[in-house]
């Protein structure tokens, strides 16, 4: 499977020549290089996650292709046929196989609500939290795809993420927030936590991809 790393929190994955796309927000450029679309995975309803224009742009390209988030997506996406997902929950797209962990984001501040976010494994291979640190309990995690700039994020909680699940690689992402030298300092702490437990820091930019 190959993993294509787009601005912020966007990823497209293509296995056996069909796509996934995850997560293409308001900082994601449009996605038009994206073949025989099997699904679309909205972890939460942030703007920076989903955009009425990226849907309609991609359904456009690829009429009946199905969405996937948890209800906050579904409500906030209502001009959109969007099936529900929760934790736990377990479903195939073409070669693709989903598995989605978590159920709510992470806390900002008390003051702003928590919503629905789920975290989703494809292929028991690539694991992506959204905007959450919740975990693929008991999975052995080949690529993380570990978030690195939010307004929810501490450095600390990051680096613990990436020692909790132990990936063999992990890369940063959810990082539009960060200036070059913030990106620097988040890179350089993933890849001591995951040094930690053997494994290693693959340094993606928008468009760079990696097989898995």
């Amino acid at each position: 499977m190959r993993v294509t790393k787009h601005e912020h929190a966007a990823l497209v994955l293509v296995e056996s020549g069909h796509s996934l796309v995850i997560d293409p927000g308001t900082f994601t450029s449009p996605l038009d290089d994206v073949d025989n679309l099997a699904g679309i995975v909205l972890t939460h309803e942030h703007p920076d996650h989903w955009t009425p224009d990226h849907l309609t742009r991609l359904l456009t390209a690829h009429p009946g292709t199905p969405i996937y988030g948890p209800e906050g997506v579904r409500q906030a996406a209502a001009g959109f046929d969007v099936t529900t997902v929760h934790p736990g929950d377990r479903l195939d797209l073409g070669p693709f196989h989903l598995e989605f962990f978590g159920g709510e984001h992470a806390v900002i501040h008390e003051s702003i609500p928590v919503i629905d976010n789920v975290g989703v494994l494809v292929n028991d291979q690539l694991y992506y939290p959204g905007d959450s640190y919740a975990l693929p309990k008991h999975r052995k995690v080949a690529l993380l795809a570990a978030p690195v700039g939010a307004p929810w994020l501490k450095i600390g909680d990051a680096i613990d993420f990436v020692l909790d699940v132990k990936p063999e690689r992990v890369f940063a992402t959810h990082d539009m927030t960060l200036s070059a030298a913030g990106k620097q300092m988040g890179d350089a702490r993933l890849t001591w936590a995951v040094e930690q437990n053997g494994g290693s820091f693959v340094d993606l930019k928008p468009g760079d991809s990696v097989d898995v």
